[in-house]
Parts: structure tokens; sequence; C-alpha cells
């Protein structure tokens, strides 16, 4: 993978698939109140119940984030599994605080 390429791709990425979202429930908000987190696999998750609503939350930015993962991993002649633990890896990097993130034990935590 040509890394500095793709992670500018994926910063770019990030920020356009992130600031174009509308729900009732923003991103922001899921992640804040504890709802949502990142994961290793570069994908969110449900950190406690779930809900129609944040099902649709979660599975919207998913779909859209797998989109991207294929896209940057066949422009950068690399598999989508490596592209996906990337973005998990970067996303958990820049979690801010009072959000949660998983383990790679997959136990959820909560960054202080």
């Amino acid at each position: 993978m040509h890394t500095k390429h793709g992670f500018k791709l994926l910063l770019l990425t990030f920020s356009l698939v992130f600031s174009s979202l509308t729900f009732a429930l923003t991103l922001d908000e899921a992640k804040t109140k504890g709802l949502l987190g990142e994961q290793p696999d570069g994908y969110l998750g449900i950190v406690s119940s779930a809900t129609a609503e944040l099902n649709q939350l979660k599975n919207n930015i998913n779909q859209q984030r797998q989109a991207l993962y294929q896209n940057i991993a066949k422009k950068n002649g690399t598999e989508v599994s490596a592209v996906e633990q990337l973005a998990g890896k970067k996303a958990i990097e820049k979690a801010a605080p009072g959000t949660f993130v998983k383990s790679t034990e997959g136990q959820w935590q909560k960054i202080d």
C-alpha cells in the first residue's frame, strides 16, 4: 500500500463521510452518549442496548465505510482487510475522551 497517499485519502474520506451524515441521532452524539464505539476492524459497534435508530445509524455508516475501504484497497492494490485494520487503528487512536473503543480482546473500554 502506498501508505502516505493511503493515509491522506483515508483521512479525507472519513471527514467527508462523517460530515455528510444527517440523522436524528448524529454519530458524534451516539459516541458521546456511549451508544456507539470504534472497533479494531474499522467499523462501528453498539456499546450497549440497540434501538432501531441506533442500528440504522451504525449500519448506514458501516456500509459507507465498507465502500470507502474497498475503494482505497483497489486504488492501493492491497487487501480490504488491511485497510479496515488501519482505519480501525486510526479511529481508535483518535477517539475522544469519554467515548468507547473495543479492545482487540473484544471488551469495550471508555477513553479517559
